[in-house]
């Protein structure tokens, strides 16, 4: 290399000397310098140089194969992004994995190891991470992420609102979707009827009294997808309970002996009952998935809803008009206490045996962007996981309005917590069981520590 750095050096001065002896004009410059592209008048960039590269990383080209699911968010946003991505990497071929079933599609195919290069944990029947973490199955980005700029220069860990999950010291996953949950209500309705918005679970049952006398139930959940529930009301209100202090979600994402036990998660698992035995929970919840307690809720049969930020977009079809959506953080908190929020961040990761990892890392990278994350408010009505002032933007009200929360410094925002998959069917089902009037929360508490010691036993 360094002897035909030499040659072109020795060539490009005695063209120089040419020139001179010629008494002809010209450019100074040998054209070998690493400026923009300019006129085709100028020499065309080397491939080096070309917009399928980074000013010192390899070449970005070839097959990039991105799995993601398409439910809640539609697909608008990916399809969009991975067009503006393919302008810019004219070189790449993405093939798209994409559907509302992929994540069950898809699955032999990470069994056998042949996995997609990029992949977006969402949807039900998605990777649990910790399992595909400890089988090897996600690369380590622990170093790359430490330095990795977006395609604009920015320092991406510096964009972000949470920040990834680190599990023994590594990361492997990126959070890509802010989407918040939290408790939603019609604020039409709430305006006509003069209801106070609650501020916290004092207040939340004073109002709920007066909507239960003007017969309308005040809370549904969707009770086959308990999730939904225990991520907008019980862990943010076991936070809340623990002084505002996020440790016992880490406690029980570590299924630490005695957590479930433990007076923050008894203080929230009361919380529950108090609901329950005052009929504010609608009986109907134990039976229904996400869009019929969803539908339940736009036809104000019931008053709040404890959801994600994609409920807008993913209920536009069924929502009549004048229905104005809007959300509380968190109502388990005392009187003056804190909103906790508790991101759904849906994450991505690179699969460790992907076989086009640098294409995965530039579309990271092109796609931590203002731009993108103002077009994914735009198009799914939630936020991306990059701090971004949607104000002025075409992004819904709800959107808009749950951005301003994010920017309160009394706000407490949880860290991106992922329990074993296991353990988080054990606590629903005890969740349903509770709700439904079949267990105490003292049983609760042994039911959740008796199936937690069995899965420490086995790790």
């Amino acid at each position: 290399m360094r002897t035909k750095k030499l040659s072109l050096l020795s060539l490009a001065a005695l063209l120089m000397l040419m020139i001179v002896l010629a008494g002809c004009g010209g450019s100074n410059d040998p054209g070998g310098s690493n400026k923009p592209s300019e006129p085709a008048s100028e020499p065309a960039p080397s491939d080096s140089q070309s917009n399928t590269n980074t000013d010192s990383g390899p070449k970005i080209a070839g097959e990039l194969e991105i799995q993601y699911c398409v439910g809640g968010y539609g697909d608008a946003w990916q399809k969009s992004t991975i067009a503006q991505f393919k302008e810019k990497y004219p070189d790449v071929t993405i093939k798209e994995s994409a559907g509302p079933k992929i994540n069950d599609q898809m699955k032999p195919r990470w069994i056998q190891g042949d996995p997609p290069d990029l992949v977006f944990i969402d949807c039900a029947g998605g990777l649990d991470v910790p399992t595909a973490i400890k089988d090897g199955q996600l690369m380590d980005i622990t170093e790359w992420f430490k330095t990795a700029e977006n395609v604009d220069g920015e320092l991406i860990s510096s964009l972000l609102i949470t920040q990834p999950q680190v599990f023994d010291g590594k990361s492997y996953t990126i959070p890509n979707v802010f989407g918040s949950w939290g408790t939603f209500y019609d604020a039409a309705l709430f305006k006509k009827n003069n209801w106070a918005v609650p501020t916290d679970f004092d207040s939340f049952l004073a109002v709920s009294e007066q909507i239960k006398a003007a017969g309308i139930t005040p809370y549904i959940h969707t009770g086959v997808y308990t999730g939904y529930f225990m991520g907008g009301f019980f862990f943010p209100a076991a936070v809340s309970a623990n002084g505002d202090d996020p440790s016992v979600l880490q406690d029980i994402a570590d299924m630490k002996e005695g957590v479930f036990k433990s007076e923050p998660v008894m203080k929230a698992l009361q919380q529950v009952v108090t609901m329950r035995d005052k009929g504010f929970i609608d009986k109907a919840s134990i039976a229904l998935n996400h869009t019929d307690s969803q539908i339940q809720f736009v036809q104000h049969k019931d008053a709040f809803i404890p959801n994600g930020l994609w409920v807008e977009n993913e209920m536009k079809k069924d929502t009549p008009e004048g229905f104005e959506f809007a959300m509380i953080p968190s109502i388990g908190q005392a009187p003056g206490g804190k909103y906790i929020a508790n991101p759904y961040s849906t994450v991505l990761a690179v699969a460790s045996k992907a076989k086009n990892p640098e294409a995965a890392k530039a579309f990271i990278q092109f796609m931590y962007t203002k731009k993108a994350a103002i077009e994914w408010a735009e198009l799914t009505g939630s936020l991306m996981n990059f701090k971004v002032d949607l104000a002025g933007t075409k992004a819904s009200p709800l959107s808009i309005s749950a951005s301003k929360y994010y920017s309160d410094p009394n706000l407490v925002v949880l860290p991106n917590f992922t329990n074993n998959a296991d353990l988080n069917k054990e606590m629903e089902n005890a969740m349903i069981a509770l709700t439904d009037n079949k267990l105490t929360p003292e049983e609760w508490a042994d039911r959740v520590e008796k199936a937690a010691a069995k899965l420490r036993a086995k790790n």
